[in-house]
């Protein structure tokens, strides 16, 4: 591998490296549990709407995501396009400063999360179809294994800041024992609320190297109607799904499967604060915990896809996130896995310790060998477009798993019975699997996408 080689995957690294805070800070650790806990009238009725805000932004992406990626494979440009949705997810995380306590109306924060969420979104489509030009077909699993650690690596680092210098806890110090750094108001959560505007710098400075070191398509220019021309081909693969079994039941499985893990993402937290009691930085160091295992895992697991391909890390990594909900319907502070527990006990505190280990190790091994499994199940010379119904497949029904969530948490009025749903999503994609074939559709020729220059 040369030089210039080792640089373009350095930077395509890059972007899993900048990203990850939304997930890590904003989607699940800090800003979720804060807006559910503090910004919202009561944490139900939190969860409830960011439920729903979820759904919402879910099924906008994925609506939209696949359009995106047929239009982008005609214009044979992806740099525009990942500068725009790079421009929402630093608006739309920026924004959400000013998220005050007990705020009305809540509205303007839930939009500025949507719109960022989709910038985020929509540059992981086009971000993911670069990976096939990156190296040869049996070096992608270890490749998108460690992106996923670097990122997993990047939220440790990006959560550590907040907890040392910023999110404030109940006495007004962070974790270290100081006030919020720059003058920030505990009082008014300010350093909790500092969130947004860090997550919006780490990704504007550390984004930087993905496009300094990866190069534009050198394609010819598109010719007129390229909109027109890339949905008319949308409309022809998707008409053309059913003669392609593997890749339909494929993006079914990952459809369900990767809603119950987005579920059990965005809801962590919110369960920690709302059902155990934890405070933000409670929640935080959890997550540290979480995504240090993770991404050792990610690391490992990227090896094993390498070694033995994708779906028995998939089939791992589901069995091993449905154990996680069973524990956690069954744990609250009154009992573990249904055993009452004395008053006091730090057992159920310990469990969601565990399960937050084995959730990062098994949902970023699963999220990284799940890309690499869509560019074996994909057309080469449409891949853009893949990674684009591969979104579709993970955002069709985004509604679906916070819609459950919310509606079971809204009639058991219970948290804890709120996640059940997310059990029946990872098992149906777990029989889905059966039908995917190991190497991908026999029907495409299996010829390597251009590499770039």
């Amino acid at each position: 591998m040369t030089s210039v080689e080792r640089r373009r995957i350095r930077g395509w690294y890059a972007f899993d490296w900048a990203n990850q805070p939304y997930n890590t800070l904003l989607l699940t650790f800090i800003f979720a549990p804060y807006f559910a806990a503090t910004v919202a009238p009561d944490p139900v009725a939190g969860q409830r709407l960011w439920g729903w805000m979820l759904a919402v932004t879910g099924l906008s992406i994925a609506l939209l995501a696949p359009i995106m990626g047929a239009v982008a494979d005609s214009a044979g440009r992806w740099r525009p396009w990942v500068i725009l949705w790079s421009a929402l997810y630093v608006l739309g995380s920026f924004a959400l400063w000013w998220a005050v306590p007990g705020m009305e109306p809540l509205w303007p924060i839930l939009l500025a999360f949507a719109i960022g969420m989709v910038g985020l979104e929509f540059g992981i489509v086009f971000v993911n179809a670069l990976l096939p030009t990156l190296a040869r077909r049996e070096e992608l699993g270890r490749i998108s294994g460690t992106g996923w650690a670097l990122g997993y690596a990047g939220g440790v680092v990006s959560l550590a800041l907040m907890l040392l210098f910023f999110a404030e806890m109940d006495n007004g110090r962070t974790l270290i024992g100081i006030a919020p750094i720059f003058g920030l108001d505990a009082q008014a959560h300010e350093g909790t609320r500092a969130v947004g505007p860090l997550t919006a710098l780490w990704y504007l400075v550390f984004v930087i190297p993905f496009f300094l070191w990866i190069p534009e398509y050198r394609r010819p220019p598109a010719p007129s109607g390229a909109v027109r021309r890339g949905l008319g081909e949308l409309l022809a693969t998707l008409r053309g799904l059913p003669r392609h079994p593997s890749l339909l039941a494929y993006l079914g499985s990952s459809m369900l499967y990767r809603d119950a893990l987005n579920g059990i993402f965005a809801f962590g937290g919110i369960y920690a604060a709302g059902v155990l009691g934890w405070s933000i930085v409670d929640i935080g160091v959890f997550g540290i915990v979480a995504a240090v295992v993770g991404a050792v895992a990610c690391w490992l697991g990227g090896k094993a896809d390498s070694a033995f391909g994708p779906k028995p890390v998939i089939v791992a990594g589901i069995c091993a996130l449905i154990a996680v909900c069973l524990v956690v319907v069954s744990t609250d502070r009154s009992m573990l896995i249904g055993i009452p527990l004395a008053d006091g006990s730090r057992l159920p505190d310990i469990a969601f310790y565990i399960c937050g280990a084995v959730i990062g190790a098994a949902g970023g091994t699963l999220q990284a060998a799940s890309r690499t499994m869509m560019v074996r199940q994909a057309n080469p010379e449409r891949m853009t477009e893949g990674f684009g119904l591969y979104a579709l497949s993970g955002k069709v029904t985004a509604f679906l798993a916070p819609g459950l969530v919310a509606l079971a948490t809204q009639i058991t009025d219970s948290q804890r019975l709120g996640v059940a749903p997310l059990i029946a999503l990872f098992l149906c994609g777990l029989l889905l699997l059966v039908w995917v074939k190991p190497q991908g559709e026999p029907a495409w020729a299996r010829s390597e996408p251009p590499p770039l220059h």
